[in-house]
């Protein structure tokens, strides 16, 4: 049988060993931290018209780093602009590097196990096919037995070559496969609404468009550090408000983006 002693002493070892693991349950305040220092520092993309991208005169811009400056100016802070790519982004995040991501990230469920990415999502890409104007392609049926371009890897070309029948021309890169649609190679390119949004507007293009309806949207989050909840409740609120006030629709007409029905979802979500 123990003694009250030796409780006492267990009592004490346990509570030592909670103190020595302590830190481990500390919590990040990146508001405070802002705050303090003045400035909100954000990761955002310098190599991804028209959502971050960096202009003639070196500025980056962009429609994420609109919404950047909206966080900084609720914050009542500076903003300060970090580029980041999708190979360093998270670990930007992690290291204290940036206080914020906002990055065309899209949510993968391995992912917010590494950082945190608050709900709503506040923006979503989705699949279409980039083609001539003139292509006569309406529905994603009428590529059936057709020869279209595609990026290896990309999770639509399954659908679109089992479902809707395309013969796919599989390149590793989108520079390859919109070489082999200027070529004549296929009748249109599988591919992000993202990224064809970011190229619509060279002269290159003017003869050609998404001409199917987009399919299968696969939202973004921005992105905080895993051990900051009340951040990540302040941008969940943000979010909220970027959604009812038609801000993010706004920012799609300021940047010559077709009208995403994700947008248009979300503002009837929340309005």
């Amino acid at each position: 049988m123990r003694s009250g002693k030796g409780w006492l002493g267990l009592s004490a070892i346990a509570a030592l060993a909670l103190a020595a693991a302590g830190p481990a349950w500390t919590q990040t305040d990146t508001i405070a931290s802002v705050k303090q220092k003045g400035k909100v520092v954000v990761g955002v993309k310098a190599d991804y018209k028209p959502f971050g991208y960096t202009d003639p005169s070196g500025k980056i811009v962009g429609l994420e780093v609109d919404l950047a400056d909206d966080v900084a100016k609720r914050l009542g802070v500076q903003i300060e602009l970090v580029p980041v790519i999708a190979a360093n982004r998270m670990e930007f995040l992690k290291q204290g590097r940036i206080d914020l991501m906002i990055a065309t990230m899209a949510y993968k469920p391995d992912r917010a196990e590494v950082i945190g990415i608050p709900e709503p999502f506040y923006y979503a890409g989705a699949a279409n096919v980039f083609a001539k104007k003139s292509s006569g392609l309406k529905a994603w049926a009428d590529l059936k037995g057709k020869p279209v371009c595609a990026i290896q890897g990309a999770y639509y070309n399954r659908r679109t070559g089992e479902e809707f029948g395309a013969n796919l021309v599989v390149f590793k890169g989108v520079t390859e496969a919109m070489a082999a649609l200027e070529a004549g190679n296929c009748v249109g390119v599988v591919f992000d609404t993202t990224f064809f949004a970011g190229i619509m507007g060279d002269a290159k293009w003017a003869d050609y468009a998404m001409v199917l309806p987009s399919i299968d949207p696969e939202p973004w989050g921005v992105g905080v550090r895993k051990d900051d909840p009340k951040f990540a409740a302040y941008m969940s609120g943000v979010i909220k408000d970027w959604h009812k006030t038609g801000y993010l629709l706004a920012l799609e007409k300021k940047w010559g983006i077709p009208q995403s029905p994700y947008l248009v979802e979300q503002q009837a979500k929340f309005k």
